[in-house]
C-alpha cells in the first residue's frame, strides 16, 4: 500500500480509535483540533501536531474528520476542495441535504468520501450480512436491533440536538445503516424519543429512542437506542427472523464478541471494546486506505452515508410530529453546484 499523508481533524474519543489504526498502517499523520488537545494525542502516538486546519489539510492524501457532527460539512468541503479523499465519522451531517452536498462535491472533484459506519466491520454484523445475503435465513420478515450505553456526558455537544442530532441521529444511525445494508432501502419510518435534551447534560441523564423501519422489500426492522446512567455497560443485540430461520446475538452473552464497560458502579466506556481479534476500527480504516490508494471499493460508500442520514432525519421528524414519515426512492446521482467554505473552522 502506498504511504498515505493523513490529516486527522479532532482529538476526542473517535480520533483516539482512528489514530492508532493509521499509525499501524504506516501513514504519516498530522493532527489538528480547535480545542487544543491535538499536541498531547500526537505525542502519545508519534504523530505531528499542527496549528490550523489549513496546515493540516495542505498536501494531505486523506482527511479524517473526527469532530462534532455540525462541523463535518465545512471540513469535508474544504478537504475536497484541496483534492483530498475524506473519511468522515458518522453521521456525515445533520441533514440529508448537507450529506448529499458533501457526496456530490466529492464525486465532482473525483475524490472518495467514506462515512465511518464502523458497525459494518464488527464481526457479528459482518457474519449476519453474509448469512442474510447468502439466503441462510430465507426471506427476512422482521428484525430488531438494540444499542445501549452510557449517556455521552464526556462531551457536551452530544446533548445538543442542534450539534449531534441526539440519540436518534448520533447513536441509532448505526443500526439504521445496518438495517438498510441488510434489507434494502427504507420507505417508511415511525419513531419516538424520550429523555434529556439540554446542554450540558448532567450525570445520570437518560435518553431513549425507538424507530420502526419498513423496507421496500417488505421487511420490518425495529431499532432501539438507550443512553443510560454513568455505570450503564455498552451492549448491542440483534434478533433477525426469516422464512428459513432465526439468528440472535447479544454482545454481553457471546464470549468471542463480548463488549463491556468498566465495573458496575463506575462510569462505563463510551467506545466499544472486547475480544474482536483485530480492532474493527483498524479493519475499517485498512479497507478505506486500500481504496484511497486505488484498490477495491470498501463495504460502505458515501451514498450509503447519505441514505443513513435520510433515515435518521425521517426518524427525527416522526418523533417530533408523532406521524409516520414516507420516504421517496433515493434521488438519481446528479451532481449540483457546491459552495465550498473558505474559513471559519480555525476560529
Amino acid at each position: 500500500m502506498a504511504e498515505l499523508e493523513v490529516a486527522l481533524i479532532g482529538a476526542g474519543g473517535i480520533a483516539r480509535t482512528h489514530l492508532p489504526a493509521w499509525v499501524a498502517l504506516g501513514a504519516r499523520v498530522r493532527l489538528y483540533a480547535p480545542d487544543g488537545r491535538a499536541p498531547a494525542l500526537a505525542r502519545e502516538f508519534g504523530a505531528t501536531s499542527v496549528g490550523s486546519l489549513g496546515e493540516a489539510i495542505a498536501g494531505a492524501t486523506v482527511v479524517d474528520v473526527c469532530t462534532p457532527t455540525d462541523t463535518h460539512r465545512e471540513i469535508t468541503l474544504a478537504a475536497v476542495a484541496a483534492g483530498a479523499h475524506v473519511l468522515c465519522e458518522k453521521p456525515l451531517a445533520l441533514s440529508a441535504a448537507e450529506a448529499g452536498e458533501m457526496a456530490d462535491a466529492a464525486e465532482a472533484a473525483g475524490v472518495r468520501l467514506y462515512p465511518g459506519h464502523v458497525v459494518r466491520f464488527f464481526p457479528a454484523y459482518a457474519r449476519l450480512r453474509d448469512l442474510v445475503a447468502g439466503g441462510g435465513l430465507g426471506r427476512v420478515a422482521v428484525a430488531r436491533f438494540t444499542r445501549t450505553g452510557r449517556y455521552p456526558t464526556w462531551s457536551g455537544w452530544f446533548a445538543d440536538p442542534l450539534r449531534s442530532g441526539g440519540i436518534l441521529t448520533d447513536q441509532m444511525i448505526h443500526d439504521m445503516d445496518i438495517a438498510r445494508w441488510l434489507f434494502g432501502d427504507v420507505v417508511r419510518v415511525h419513531a419516538r424519543h424520550q429523555g434529556h435534551l439540554t446542554n450540558p447534560a448532567p450525570e445520570g441523564a437518560v435518553a431513549t429512542g425507538t424507530a420502526v423501519l419498513t423496507h421496500a422489500g417488505g421487511a420490518i426492522t425495529q431499532v432501539v437506542g438507550v443512553w443510560g446512567p454513568p455505570a450503564t455497560p455498552f451492549r448491542t443485540t440483534f434478533h433477525v427472523s426469516g422464512t428459513g430461520g432465526t439468528v440472535q446475538h447479544d454482545s454481553q452473552a457471546h464470549l468471542d464478541l463480548r463488549i463491556t464497560g468498566r465495573a458496575t458502579g463506575g462510569p462505563a466506556d463510551g467506545i466499544p471494546a472486547g475480544d474482536f481479534g483485530e480492532s474493527p476500527y483498524l479493519t475499517q480504516i485498512r479497507e478505506f486506505a486500500e481504496a484511497f490508494a486505488g484498490g477495491p471499493e470498501p463495504r460502505v460508500s458515501g451514498r450509503d452515508g447519505v441514505a443513513a442520514v435520510r433515515i435518521a432525519e425521517a426518524a427525527a421528524q416522526s418523533a417530533r410530529t408523532g406521524r409516520t414519515v414516507e420516504l421517496a426512492p433515493p434521488a438519481p446521482l446528479v451532481p449540483r453546484p457546491t459552495t465550498v467554505p473558505t474559513g471559519g473552522i480555525d476560529q
